[in-house]
């Protein structure tokens, strides 16, 4: 079986869905940063397999863009998030909007 372009659209489609679920259902601010990073990755899979398709690199480069950006956004977010869980075990997200000042 040969995989296309295709494929890595549906499950770049797939992932994208499943993070964006998980970001609206779920309240705990840890699982919420991961359905982030899974929706970055699911935009990472779909640029690469445009890239493949056009045989232009300027889809790889800009996965290496959005990871340079989701790693600095998991270091600040997530030091954040566990200050916050390590102060109340029992926060969600509604609860991070003291945060505000």
């Amino acid at each position: 079986m040969i995989l296309t372009e295709t494929w890595y659209l549906v499950l770049s489609a797939g992932l994208f869905s499943i993070g964006a679920v998980g970001l609206l259902v779920r309240r705990n601010p840890l699982v919420m940063f991961m359905c982030v990073e899974l929706m970055l990755n699911a935009v990472n899979i779909s640029f690469v397999a445009f890239s493949t398709a056009l045989r232009d690199l300027s889809g790889q480069t800009a996965v290496f863009f959005v990871l340079v950006v989701a790693a600095a956004e998991v270091v600040v977010g997530l030091s954040i998030v566990v200050a916050v869980l390590r102060r109340r075990p029992t926060a969600t997200a509604d609860d991070l909007v003291e945060l505000g000042g």
